[in-house]
């Protein structure tokens, strides 16, 4: 009993103490293993485009003609792809979709990942590779932040910069920014004309 407190009573003891603590918090922080059980389901709907216009003209008649309500169409579909995983296990679908005036909306459809630190969704330049060789590739060239990936389960959807050209994007990853890794990743193929 004598020696342990003699051992806390020493200046080296503390050091190594608060050194050990600090260590262990910020591999916490910089970790965060408790993700790894965390799991956060986001579901949206699908994205509507706008209502075809109705006409307003009127044919000349005494009786006035219903006009038919307008009903809202889907979406056309530019790109899609099926996730594959890299270095966490990735199941689900993307798709890219054309809205109203041209606008553009990323969709994670049935979306199954790890929950992590700091994952975003990329449109990226670099081709998809199974495997480890797949993992560190997507930042090697030029890629487009589509925002925080938003729930590890679920269908989501995410808005994309007005005039921004699929062409130069043909890969979608789940990129954790935090360990410079994708979580997985789909090539980009777009539907026959």
């Amino acid at each position: 009993m004598n020696r342990a407190r003699r051992l806390r009573t020493r200046p080296w003891f503390a050091g190594v103490l608060v050194a050990s603590l600090t260590a262990v918090a910020a591999g916490l922080y910089w970790f965060q293993p408790w993700q790894l059980w965390v799991d956060e389901t986001v579901n949206e709907s699908l994205p509507a485009a706008a209502a075809p216009a109705a006409s307003t003209a009127q044919p000349v008649s005494a009786a006035p003609v219903p006009t038919p309500t307008p009903t809202p169409t889907l979406p056309a579909e530019v790109a899609t792809g099926t996730l594959i995983s890299h270095e966490h296990r990735t199941t689900g679908t993307v798709r890219v979709l054309r809205g109203p005036g041209g606008s553009l909306v990323l969709r994670l459809e049935n979306l199954a990942t790890s929950s992590g630190p700091d994952v975003h969704v990329w449109l990226t330049d670099a081709p998809v590779k199974p495997g480890k060789d797949g993992w560190g590739v997507f930042d090697d060239g030029k890629h487009l932040d589509a925002g925080k990936l938003k729930g590890n389960r679920g269908n989501q959807n995410y808005e994309l910069p007005a005039g921004t050209d699929l062409a130069g994007y043909p890969s979608v990853s789940l990129w954790c920014d935090r360990f410079d890794v994708s979580f997985g990743a789909a090539e980009l193929t777009r539907p026959a004309a």
